[in-house]
């Protein structure tokens, strides 16, 4: 997968980008990051890239000159012979897009080539994600001082589910989110810490019981933490029974 990723602050991404698992994925060749400076495609001498916002306010806009020019001087020079349709997606980055989730993450793997705008002060031109933007994305309920740590959790998030990249064989089939239901707890040695033990079917070998009470634990961490996650998770009806189950110990406890 190749990311090309439009800032105005291209040195926030280097450290993370130089370690673990995006390390990893691009000494693989399955992963390949561009950082595009903004400020390089602005005109004029100062190379302005932001400006007061038209009607007043607080705070600056960046300008559509140079973001349409960064983004159109790359997608120059990709062989898509100007098809709109075969262009790879421009995401934004904005606390005003559709929130990012597990299942957007998997959505983004397919594609083999994904272009991350990142928004900074007031956000961009309307101009910009009118007619150049194909999709805005949000991280949260929350408003961070640009779109650079939104952008480096996409790619991470995205990374993850590139063949190979985590090791294992769908190791990130697994995680939190992927199943639909929070992951359980896990342990590993010692069996004994301070008296503290693991559970004694987690010892047991037996991969059955193991697995059993592994679903069993997600539903339980779940419907106590994040039980709005059952409303749409695909459950089984050994699920079913076990949260009918949980359902009745919480009455009794109440």
């Amino acid at each position: 997968m190749r990311i090309d990723i439009f800032t105005l602050f291209p040195g926030m991404f280097t450290a993370y980008l130089d370690e673990s698992i995006l390390k990893r994925a691009q000494a693989m060749g399955q992963l390949t990051v561009h950082l595009h400076h903004i400020r390089d495609y602005a005109s004029g001498k100062h190379r302005i890239t932001d400006e007061p916002p038209f009607g007043g306010g607080g705070g600056m806009v960046l300008k559509p000159e140079p973001i349409f020019t960064a983004v159109e001087s790359l997608l120059a020079t990709l062989p898509h012979e100007g098809a709109e349709r075969e262009r790879p997606p421009l995401i934004l980055m904005t606390p005003q897009g559709r929130p990012f989730t597990q299942t957007i993450a998997q959505e983004l793997a397919q594609h083999a080539h994904l272009l991350l705008l990142c928004g900074r002060y007031e956000g961009v031109d309307e101009r910009v994600r009118t007619h150049l933007v194909s999709d805005e994305i949000s991280i949260g309920d929350y408003v961070l001082t640009g779109g650079e740590l939104a952008a480096l959790v996409i790619v991470d998030a995205v990374t993850r589910l590139l063949p190979g990249v985590l090791g294992a064989e769908g190791a990130a089939a697994s995680d939190s989110y992927a199943t639909g239901l929070l992951e359980g707890p896990h342990y590993t040695k010692p069996a004994d810490f301070r008296g503290w033990q693991v559970p004694d079917v987690l010892r047991s070998g037996h991969a059955a019981h193991i697995a059993r009470w592994r679903r069993e634990a997600a539903l339980r961490r779940t419907w106590q933490r994040r039980p709005d996650l059952l409303l749409t998770a695909p459950l089984t009806e050994a699920d079913k029974w076990f949260l009918r189950q949980l359902a009745q110990e919480t009455a009794l406890s109440e």
